[in-house]
């Protein structure tokens, strides 16, 4: 079971990927993977945070303060952090647990080749995987995601926010009994 969540900018992807994990846990699956966190600052998003699930490190990965050759928007983007914390976290989930997830695949990760192979690689391992996508992006990776037959893809919404945690927990949990 791959289950894609996508949704618009700030209506919760995170936490709802969030609560979803602390269920699995309840459920005694692990899982393993990276999450993105923004950074704020007097109410206002100047960057972005990769941690590795399993060790909890986190590393700064994009931020308006970050000087890079790789910027989207306002952000620069830390390559190396997002590969040696979320794409570490990445494989790491492959080896040692039961479900990866991937939060999230957006314009800023997709600038990492590295990125981008291993998150093919984790979709293509059979382990199930919960991945956050960009809504609007036209990435050749995530349009290539939104096409495969093996995901399912669930929008996020400030109406079903509260229970789609529920769903997706029961989708994974039917398909690995």
């Amino acid at each position: 079971m791959k289950i894609g969540l996508t949704g618009l900018p700030g209506v919760g992807k995170t936490d709802t990927v969030m609560r979803i994990v602390r269920m699995l846990e309840e459920e005694e699956y692990t899982s393993g993977g990276m999450i993105t966190k923004a950074i704020m600052e007097e109410g206002e998003r100047v960057g972005f945070t990769v941690e590795n699930i399993i060790t909890g490190e986190v590393r700064t990965f994009a931020h308006i303060n970050i000087d890079s050759r790789h910027k989207v928007g306002k952000y620069g983007v830390d390559l190396k952090a997002l590969e040696e914390v979320g794409v570490a976290a990445i494989r790491e989930a492959m080896e040692e647990a039961d479900i990866i997830v991937i939060d999230e695949v957006g314009r800023m990760e997709v600038e990492s080749s590295l990125f981008v192979q291993t998150v093919e690689d984790a979709l293509d391992c059979g382990k199930p995987v919960i991945i956050t996508l960009h809504k609007k992006s036209r990435n050749p990776l995530l349009q290539d995601i939104r096409r495969r037959d093996d995901i399912r893809i669930l929008e996020v919404t400030l109406v079903n926010k509260n229970m789609l945690p529920y769903k997706v927990v029961e989708l994974i949990k039917g398909e690995t009994i």
